[in-house]
Order: C-alpha cells, then sequence, then structure tokens
C-alpha cells in the first residue's frame, strides 16, 4: 500500500498555518467539529492525542474517550477547545464532542512509541547505540528493552560563552558565562531526550523562566541530519542539528531525532514515518506551532522533499540545503562512477597520452565536474595516474557504490565480526519492505540498472571520442554484479587489506567482458522500481509548500552536492504541475572559501512567507511571496549578485541568465547518454539498434556493417529509447 497522501492533519483548516474557523453548518445548527492537531488521526502513537473541538459562539461541548468524561483536559483556545487526550491503549479508541444541538464522532488509532506505524516490520538485526554516540545525549544505558529504549530526560542547560552547553541549576547563582539570545534574554533552554520508533529524539525549546516554553516563539523547525548510512543502527548525536544555536537564539523550537539522519539509514518510509511521531510528540506536549519549517542539508533536503511530497501538512515550509531530488535516483549514475573511472583509469595505464590522462575529459563520460587541479586522494594506489587532477566521481562519490551495493560491506559501530557477517548490508535490504526480495536468491530487490545505455553517447555525436573508442567503452565497461554473487572489498575500504590488495574500484563486484569481448549489462528489478515510486522513496515533484533550495556553489571543489541538483527537483516539480512558482533557488559563491551562511536569511524570508499565508490565505503559495522570495545568487561574502525571475535561465529553458553564467551547472553520465534532465529513469525503454541508426541518433557517425554487428553484440537487446517514458515507472 503506497504511503503517498497521508495527510498530517484531519482538516486542512485545522493546521496551524491556516487556522480553524466555525462553518456555516456550525454557526446555524451547534454542530461541533472534532481535530486532531498532533498527527493523522490513523496514526496516533504512544498513548497521547493534541485534539481541537471546534463548536459555535457560546456554546459548551462534552468530550469523552471510549465513553469515559475527559471534558476537563480541554481548554478554551479562542473559537475552539483543545486539549490533550492520554493513556489511550493500543488500537482504535473512539471520541465523541456533543454539544447541546449536535455531535461528532472521531477514531484514533494509536500504535506504540516503539513503531512502527506503518513502514512494515522493523529490522531484526538492529544495534542499540554505543554509549560514545549517547554521551552527547547524556542518556546512559542499560536499554529498557530489546527496542534500545532509554528513559525520557529534561533538563536545563545554558549556552557559555565558549559555545559549549552546560547543565543550569536555577537555584544556583546565575554562572558568570551565561550567554544571552539575540532577542535579549538569558541562553537557557529545556532539553527533551528520548527514544520514539527506537530513534533517538530530542526537542529543544528557549526556556529561561522554566515554566517550559517561556520564550518560544510559537514556530518549530524540524532539522533533518544528512550523510549516507543503510540501517540497522540506532544512531548518534550532533549537537549543531539537535540544538541548533541561531534558531534557538530566535526563539524557535527545534525537533531532532536519529531517525531522520540519513547518516543512520535511508528508508524514508521509515524516516517519514520518524518524523511524523517526533512531530506529534511535540505537539502534544508543548503546543500546536503557527508553522513547521523543515532545516537540513544534503541527506537532510532530500527528506524535506520526499516527506512533504509524502506527508501533507508535516510542514509548511522547507529549507532544503545542498539538497537533491532524493537519493534513489542518484544512485543511478553514481553506479555508473567506477565503472566509467576504472575503464578510463585502465586506459592511462596502457596508454599515459591518453586523452583521460586530462581529467576534465571525464567529464565528457561521467558528465560530473572534473578538474585538473583538485587533488586525487587515491592517486598513491594508482601511482600510473601521474597528472594531477580528479573527478566528482572520485572526490565526491567514492566508497559509495559499495556501501549501497554491497551486501557484505557495511557496518555499525560497536558490533562484532560475527554480527557483521549476518546482516546484508546494502539500502535494498535497508528498505527491503518496499523493495521486496528476490524469490531466487532471498536477496533485496535492487533498482540499479544499465541496460540499453549508452556511454558516451553525447561525446561521440559531438566528436569528442571516436567511434572505435565508443563501441570498446560500451563493450567494456561492465555492470554490478547481483548481490548475492558479492565478496568483500579490498583497500581502501578494508583497511586491512592495504596495501596489497587494491581494488579502489570495487572491480571485483562488477562483470568483466566474456569470451566475445562484451561484458553483461545488470538488469534491475521492475517490481523494486515500481514500489520505490508507489512508496514515495522517489520525489516526483508533488510538492505544494514554500521551499527555499540554498547551497554554495561547490562543483569546482568536485564536491558531492553539485549544483545541478537544485534544478533537478525544479524540473521534476515543473513535470508534476506545470510551475515550479513555490520553490526559489539560491547559490551561494564558495570560492575561494564557504565564508557565509545564507540560512539565517533563508529563515527570515521563510517566516514572511509563511506569515503573509497565514494571515491571507487566499492567495496561496505564489501570491504570498515576500520580496526576497526570488531565484537569486550571492557572493562569497553573503552579498547578492542578482535576484530576479530569469536568474537561472538557459538550465531548463531561454537565454542564459545572471546567476548561470556565474555559477555552471554539469550533467551525470546518464544525461551525456541522451538521458533527461530530471535523472528519473531507472530503466530505459529500449529500441533496436536499426531504428537508433535509422533516427540519427548517432549524428554524423555512419557505422560500418561491422560495426553495426558490433553495436547489435553489445546491444542484444536494443539501446535506450528515452523519448518513451521510464521502463520502471507505474503507469
Amino acid at each position: 500500500m503506497g504511503r503517498r497522501g497521508v495527510t498530517f492533519i484531519v482538516a486542512v483548516a485545522a493546521a496551524g498555518l491556516f487556522g480553524g474557523t466555525a462553518s456555516a453548518v456550525e454557526e446555524r445548527y451547534g454542530e461541533p467539529r472534532l481535530e486532531v492537531l498532533s498527527g493523522p488521526a490513523q496514526y496516533v502513537s504512544g498513548g497521547a492525542a493534541r485534539l481541537r473541538v471546534v463548536t459555535p459562539r457560546n456554546t459548551t461541548a462534552k468530550i469523552a474517550v471510549n465513553g469515559t468524561d475527559v471534558s476537563a483536559a480541554f481548554t478554551p483556545n479562542g473559537h475552539a477547545l483543545e486539549g490533550v487526550v492520554r493513556d489511550l491503549p493500543l488500537g482504535t479508541s473512539r471520541v465523541e464532542a456533543r454539544t447541546a444541538r449536535g455531535r461528532a464522532e472521531l477514531k484514533l488509532v494509536n500504535h506504540p512509541i516503539t513503531g512502527p506505524m506503518f513502514s512494515g516490520p522493523q529490522q531484526p538485526d538492529f544495534f542499540c547505540s554505543t554509549p560514545a554516540h549517547l554521551a552527547g545525549f547524556d542518556l546512559a544505558p542499560p536499554f529498557l528493552d530489546s527496542n534500545c529504549s532509554l528513559a525520557t530526560q529534561v533538563g536545563h542547560y545554558y549556552l557559555a560563552t565558549n559555545g559549549d552547553w552546560k547543565p543550569y541549576d536555577r537555584n544556583a547563582p546565575r554562572p558568570a558565562d551565561m550567554t544571552r539570545t539575540p532577542t535579549g534574554v538569558d541562553f537557557v533552554i529545556r532539553w527533551e531526550r528520548g527514544t520514539i520508533n527506537r530513534f533517538i529524539y530530542t526537542i529543544a525549546v528557549l526556556d529561561p523562566a522554566g515554566t517550559g516554553t517561556s520564550a518560544w516563539n510559537r514556530k518549530l523547525i524540524y532539522y533533518f541530519g544528512g550523510g549516507v548510512a543503510i540501517g540497522h543502527y540506532q544512531g548518534s548525536n550532533n549537537r549543531n542539528e539537535s540544538r541548533y544555536t541561531y534558531g534557538l537564539g530566535q526563539g524557535y523550537a527545534i525537533a531532532w531525532s536519529t531517525g531522520t539522519k540519513t547518516n543512520t539509514h535511508y528508508n524514508l518510509v521509515l524516516g517519514g514515518e520518524t518524523a511524523m511521531m517526533v512531530k506529534s510528540r511535540f505537539v502534544t506536549e508543548y503546543g500546536n506551532p503557527q508553522y513547521t519549517v523543515g532545516l537540513g542539508g544534503s541527506g537532510g533536503g532530500i527528506q524535506q522533499y520526499v516527506y512533504a511530497q509524502n506527508h501533507p501538512g508535516l510542514l509548511d515550509g522547507a529549507i532544503p540545503q545542498y539538497s537533491y531530488p532524493d537519493m534513489v535516483t542518484q544512485a543511478i549514475h553514481v553506479g555508473d562512477c567506477e565503472l566509467l573511472e576504472r575503464w578510463m583509469d585502465l586506459k592511462v595505464r596502457a596508454d599515459p597520452a591518453s586523452k583521460w590522462a586530462t581529467w576534465t575529459n571525464r567529464t565528457l563520460l561521467e558528465g560530473l565536474a572534473a578538474s585538473d587541479t583538485v587533488a586525487n586522494p587515491y592517486q598513491a594506489l594508482t601511482p600510473w595516474l601521474k597528472t594531477p587532477g580528479s573527478s566528482e566521481c572520485i572526490n565526491g562519490w567514492r566508497g559509495l557504490s559499495p556501501l549501497v551495493l554491497n551486501p557484505k560491506f557495511g557496518t555499525a559501530p560497536g558490533i562484532t565480526p560475527q554480527q557483521q557477517a549476518q546482516v546484508e548490508w546494502t539500502h535494498w535490504n535497508d528498505a527491503v519492505n518496499v523493495y521486496g526480495r528476490d524469490p531466487a536468491t532471498g536477496f533485496a530487490r535492487s533498482t540499479w540498472d544499465n541496460v540499453g545505455v549508452q556511454y558516451g553517447l553525447k561525446a561521440l555525436v559531438d566528436k569528442q571520442i571516436t567511434p572505435a573508442e565508443f563501441l570498446d567503452l560500451n563493450a567494456t565497461v561492465g555492470a554490478w554484479k547481483p548481490p548475492h554473487e558479492n565478496v568483500q572489498e579490498g583497500c581502501p575500504f578494508i583497511p586491512t587489506a592495504c596495501p596489497a590488495d587494491i581494488d579502489v574500484w570495487s572491480a571485483r563486484n562488477a562483470t568483466m567482458p566474456g569470451a566475445d569481448g562484451v561484458a553483461p549489462r545488470t538488469a534491475g528489478s521492475v517490481e523494486a522500481m515500481q514500489a520505490a515510486y508507489r512508496e514515495g522513496l522517489v520525489f516526483d515533484g508533488k510538492i505544494d509548500i514554500p521551499a527555499i533550495d540554498w547551497r554554495h556553489y561547490l562543483d569546482g571543489e568536485l564536491d558531492m552536492h553539485n549544483a545541478r541538483q537544485s534544478f533537478a527537483a525544479r524540473q521534476r516539480i515543473l513535470d508534476r504541475k506545470g510551475n515550479a512558482a513555490n520553490q526559489i533557488v539560491w547559490f551561494t559563491d564558495a570560492r575561494p572559501a564557504r565564508a557565509f551562511d545564507q540560512t539565517p536569511m533563508a529563515l527570515a524570508v521563510m517566516d514572511q512567507w509563511l506569515g503573509n499565508l497565514r494571515a491571507r490565505p487566499w492567495l496561496g503559495v505564489a501570491g504570498s511571496k515576500p520580496q526576497e522570495a526570488v531565484d537569486s545568487c550571492f557572493a562569497t561574502n553573503g552579498s547578492l549578485i542578482y535576484k530576479g525571475a530569469d536568474a537561472w535561465n538557459g538550465i531548463l529553458s531561454g537565454k542564459t541568465g545572471p546567476c548561470t553564467a556565474q555559477f555552471p551547472i554539469h550533467g551525470t553520465s546518464r544525461t551525456v547518454a541522451g538521458g533527461p534532465f530530471d535523472e528519473q529513469h531507472y530503466k530505459c525503454a529500449l529500441q533496436p539498434v536499426q531504428w537508433a541508426l535509422a533516427r540519427g541518433l548517432y549524428g554524423s557517425w555512419r557505422p560500418t556493417s561491422a560495426e553495426v554487428d558490433r553495436l547489435k553484440q553489445i546491444f542484444p537487446t536494443g539501446v535506450c529509447d528515452y523519448t518513451r517514458p521510464d521502463a520502471g515507472r507505474p503507469r
């Protein structure tokens, strides 16, 4: 069952962003309306939920849960009664509100605080956080149960002048090193820590008076963490996120969880579930915020796009930083990196004068940025690569393919070799509830596929590689072996394998040419691809909330957070909705250094945007934009270079805009193989080689009969036809 359309509130009008008003029917007939503020009625967790009962003016209501009167738990809040119902049994409970002239009924479905709600069976091989990773939370084992549960703790901390958070004793004299916030109050927070959905969560709120929320501005930041991991572990703290100093100093509350940190896992069905449970806890215990804005970089940016798509109402605004549309479609072209690097490296080893010894030429095949000056951290392991330089595939992505693909490679802190050996360490297994298992091998199904992909096609058409190079590349580049055939990695990924067993490309787990000189390609599971779309692991543009997509421009550093990803997300929004007025893109120059953080500006603009939308919801997201909510680019010091609707022209359409000229965008191995900009093609539709020739796919190249035969031998089932829909996408 797909997770799309799970709305975070029972009625949109009840959300903190829009506010609720009594309907004409209620005014006339006195009928109450029951709303769940803390989340969807079918996804209550931990036995508690915050409810609102909207009634006509001067009307009282009697409220009962499973027949027990709980009216005393509700107090007036505007034109409504609001309260928290507690001690709900697992399963379904019935809530009833009665007035003199009407009644309303609602069913709540309560789930264990340890989960799951909808993410499916939990991983049986799940390792609790090590003491070192718990130290930052002031939480200490022993764990309370097999779900790695820890007792909830609440304490007050102050921000010291040296930047540390220190325990605060309200009965002691004011510490001499206590700081004050920009709003002028003592920088003291209430910090709650515990476990939800088996992961560690924290809630921090400014509280100098010690009342719980004494200086809260009634706005919530959900801080999503980044990184890459493949599950089976409870996770570790990130102080800069869980106690985000700038946000707390402005009065925001901060919600955070190891379960919404992609350096813990990349199962975004589980992550979305965790985010819902953590926000439910916040709203239940602290109150309904005016709005919730997402914040976070890399995987934290991905989560904002994906969760806003899958769970409307969870976020009211998003500030994805260094973002990608999602992870799972990044794996398509990133999976090509080592295959292409190996082919080019071996060409240089055979001929030091090869064009691939010039690093910038690697962009021809990989699409991604390359540099003749950025140092290659692996050059000592490949000494025949004598010229300086590197590529984004190496500098940004090396090691990610085995982590995602190889079931023998992954690990978690503190486990034994025996425990490591018993786990299937792949992304596919991490989200096996989505992908399913291959009945023939028992391993999780994989989406990775390169059947029919003609690597370097654009370079061939542009006459930057020869037909002979094109044929050799596509014949011998190969693919990844299926998971059940993988073996453990070598050096540098397994340090004990160094220095003798060097395999920087994971070649031992790649297919190699057979007697015909052709290395087999890999066919991904169509069932897994369709499930990824159905369950919302793929961001396909369904997002309606305001989004400020900001990043430092890092292409020159060969950083993995390449600039094109902001526009891959935009293209998907355009394809889905016809316009992308809700998304704005900001770049800040990082040359020569990452000297300025545009996040405070983004938060200020988002606050205005959501404030306008709250005040005049009929204007919609696009009509509520403040002046600064526009595509822009900034200099290294944060000063504006240019802003305007035409800032990024030339990337998706039109003439080159001022920001586009300053910050060039690169491609991927699949776009330079003829694929579309938005990178969503898991598995291309195929066409016979003869059809491709007849359509002029190869430009001015007119292959001989022998070359045509070789093409057919390399591509026996045909070559990619990107004019037809993705063969792996649900129709």
